[in-house]
């Protein structure tokens, strides 16, 4: 499996205040956009999969409206969290 506990808790350690704390939006996007970046190597070698396809971009829209949530919240927030993860080109 791809996304094993280690690396979940590590990508939530890395961008919260500890690795319990789950609900965050900054952690939620991190995670969507780990998930994100996998699904679309996966796609790159298969086209045809037509499923992953409609995952990825389901997992879009909730990044997205995370997102959304959070630039209406804290804009500061907002600026770090796409600086950071590298999501704006």
């Amino acid at each position: 499996m791809y996304l094993t506990k280690e690396k979940k808790a590590e990508i939530f350690a890395k961008h919260n205040e500890s690795a319990t704390d789950t609900g965050s939006s900054e952690g939620q996007i991190a995670l969507f956009t780990f998930r994100i970046n996998h699904l679309t190597e996966h796609l790159k070698g298969n086209r045809k999969d037509y499923n992953t396809e409609r995952s990825l971009v389901k997992l879009v829209g909730k990044r997205r409206n995370l997102l959304d949530y959070l630039i209406k919240t804290d804009i500061v927030r907002y600026r770090e969290i796409i600086q950071e993860l590298g999501i704006r080109k």
